[in-house]
C-alpha cells in the first residue's frame, strides 16, 4: 500500500504518532519534543529549528540514506 503525503500532513502523522506514545509514557523528554513541534498561530513550529531538520530528514528519506533496520548484536 503507498499514500502520498505532503510534508505537512506526514510531519502532522508524526506528530499524532507521538502523541499516542507520550499520552501512554507520559515522558518529560517527549512532552518537551511535542511542545517545540506544535505549530503556533502562524503555522510555524514554536521551535522554527524543528521544521528545517524535518525537512532535511525528509531529504534524508527521499534519497535513501536513513536505515530503519533492527540491528541487534548478539
Amino acid at each position: 500500500m503507498s499514500i502520498n503525503l505532503t510534508e505537512k500532513e506526514a510531519y502532522t502523522a508524526m506528530y499524532a504518532f507521538l502523541v499516542k506514545v507520550y499520552e501512554r509514557t507520559q515522558s518529560n523528554d517527549l512532552g518537551g519534543l511535542l511542545g517545540d513541534m506544535s505549530t503556533i498561530g502562524d503555522g510555524e513550529t514554536a521551535d522554527p529549528a524543528v521544521w528545517h531538520e524535518w525537512l532535511q530528514c525528509v531529504a534524508q528519506v527521499k534519497q535513501g540514506k536513513v536505515d530503519i533496520d533492527l540491528h541487534i548484536q548478539s
